[in-house]
Formats: C-alpha cells, structure tokens, sequence
C-alpha cells in the first residue's frame, strides 16, 4: 500500500526525454505488483503459458525495460528483503484482501460481469516466489543489475540515491521520500495499458525532497510523523484524518508526542518504533551497479523456450533493444573522440 500523502506532496512534470543519461532506482516490487494488476486480458485473466504459469510479471519487464533503454535511462532494480516485524499484520491484511477479489473475480466471471471481473482481477494479483526469482534472472539476461536489499527495497533505493549511485529512485509510494530518498519519481512506465485496449499516456513526475520540505515548511521527521497520521504499512491510519488535516495538525503541534499530550488524541500504535523504520532502515555498503550486455539468446530461452512467448514479437523488442544499446555506444564513441 505505501503511504498516500495526496496532493500536499508537489511533483514536476518530466518526459523519459528528460531522463535520459539518468541512473535509476526501480522499485522491484512495486512494479512487479503494477504489471501483475495491469496486464490482463479483458476479463481479468493474467498472461498465461501452456503450462498455467502467470508471465505478466515478464512481459512487463521485457517492455518497460526497451523502452526506458530507448530513451537513454539506466533502470537498477532494487528488491525487498526481509519485512520489518511491524509490517507482518499488514502482509496477513493484503493476503485477505486478494483471497476475497480472488472469489469476486470468479463469481463476475461466471455470472458474465466482465467489467467486475476485471476490477476484482487486479485486486487479487499475487507476487510469488518464483515470480521474483524468474523477473531476476529476466533482467539478468536483459543486461539490468539487480540489487538485494536487506529490508524494504525503498530504503535502499534511497541509500543508492543519497550516495549519488542513482539519480533518483522510481516508485508509486511515497515512503521513498520518507526514507530520505532526495528525488523520487512516479508513473515512470509512460504509458499504462487500459483493460487489454488501447492504452493511456501517463507522464512522469519528479518529486524533491528538500523543495517540498520548505514548501510544507516542515522536517522529515515531521512527514514522517503526517505519514503516520495518514496510515504507512505498519499501522492503519487515524480516522477522519487526510493528509492536509494531518499537516495542520503536526503543523500546529509539531509531533506525534504533542498531538497526544496537548490535543489529547490517542494513538493507539507505536508510533516511536514506526519513525525509526523510516529514520534508520538497515544500510549496506554500495558501489553503482553495473550493467551488461544482454545475453539475447538467454532472454529468448527464458521467454519462448520457457514461457511459451511469440518469438516474433520477442525478437522484435530484442531487435530495438539492440539498436538503443548500439546508438547509446556510438554517442559515448563519438564524446571520447571530441574529447581526445
């Protein structure tokens, strides 16, 4: 879920043009998750192969990844580890809510309702094991460094982005900046597949820390306690209270301590340990990842051989893989001769 902090949060709009050269932070699983929701046949059901595995996870990292390489972006991804104890109850919550989309799905299907089907589909979308396991070795393939983080994968990212390995770290959740991640950015894909129909444009948008932090006029430890307010994954948020009331009140208190002592309100969780999720997340010692050259005939294995994907349309996107990574060659070829 992350933490939704509404329109107090000021982004600028870019294009992948403007990110071109750029290093970026992915937030593995957050992206896995979209591409399990999004890419879906009509009726809900995910890609499949002969076998009744679930590929969607794949196909969306085969083309996103194109893509963002077309236009000159270096994607890292970044997976989670180990979940901090707090957030079990709500893995245990989100399990529930898929079993019970899991069953509307197949009611709406049987009972014909293809656009509740489709809704209930995506809310049931599962991140298993092998699933990981396999968009980890896709990328491999792909040339795409892979980074395992010790905890969430978001505060790595943010580590990454803090000690300039990364330029900025790509997520829908705003926790990036609650673990003290400079830049983040949303809705990087570009373009959003619409119910296996056409597809909608989606900018990018760049999210700066320190610009929205004087903006707001508040700490970090300050959103984070407004994080709080408004629910994270490790409590449920305070009834009746939205980002822009959570704001005024920190604004007018100053901390979660005074909201409780001076206004009375009782926060039935323990809100000292969830800011030190965010204020000290686990740290590992860094060097940027490198990326390599794309082992073609691994991807088709993993896609065609394995997966039963169209070989046409997999050479396809390999053959604009290819020309990306060899146009990319040439412009630094070409810099290191003007240079010398």
């Amino acid at each position: 879920m992350g933490t939704i902090l509404g329109d107090i949060v000021k982004a600028e709009p870019m294009t992948l043009a403007d990110l071109s050269g750029r290093v970026l932070a992915i937030d593995a699983f957050n992206s896995l998750y979209a591409f399990l929701s999004i890419i879906r046949q009509p009726d809900g059901t995910p890609l499949m192969d002969r076998k009744g595995r679930v590929t969607s996870h794949l196909s969306g990292l085969l083309y996103r990844n194109v893509i963002l390489l077309e236009h000159g972006i270096e994607p890292v991804y970044v997976f989670d580890g180990e979940s901090p104890q707090l957030k079990r109850a709500e893995i245990e919550r989100r399990k529930e809510v898929r079993e019970t989309a899991h069953k509307k799905w197949e009611e709406a299907l049987e009972e014909g309702r293809i656009e509740d089907a489709y809704k209930a589909a995506q809310a049931s979308s599962r991140l298993k094991t092998n699933m990981i396991d396999e968009s980890k070795e896709l990328l491999q393939a792909m040339g795409v460094p892979v980074v395992q983080a010790p905890s969430e994968g978001e505060a790595l990212a943010a580590q990454m982005a803090r000690e300039g390995i990364v330029w900025a770290s790509a997520s829908q959740d705003n926790d990036s900046l609650l673990y003290n991640c400079p830049r983040m950015l949303r809705n990087l894909v570009g373009r959003r597949p619409s119910r296996g129909r056409s597809s909608r444009s989606i900018e990018p948008e760049l999210i700066d820390l320190d610009e929205n932090l004087r903006f707001l006029e508040i700490s970090r430890e300050q959103l984070i306690d407004i994080a709080i307010l408004v629910g994270t994954d490790y409590n449920d948020k305070v009834p009746g209270v939205g980002p822009k009331t959570a704001l005024k009140l920190i604004k007018e208190y100053g901390s979660l301590e005074k909201i409780e002592s001076d206004k009375g309100m009782t926060l039935d969780f323990p809100y000292p340990e969830i800011r030190d999720i965010f204020l000290n997340p686990p740290e590992i010692e860094l060097k940027k990842p490198e990326s390599d050259e794309p082992n073609y005939d691994e991807v088709r294995r993993i896609l065609c051989s394995e997966h039963d994907f169209s070989a046409n349309r997999v050479d396809k996107a390999l053959e604009r893989l290819r020309e990306s990574l060899t146009a990319r060659d040439d412009t630094t070829q070409s810099s290191l001769s003007d240079f010398f």
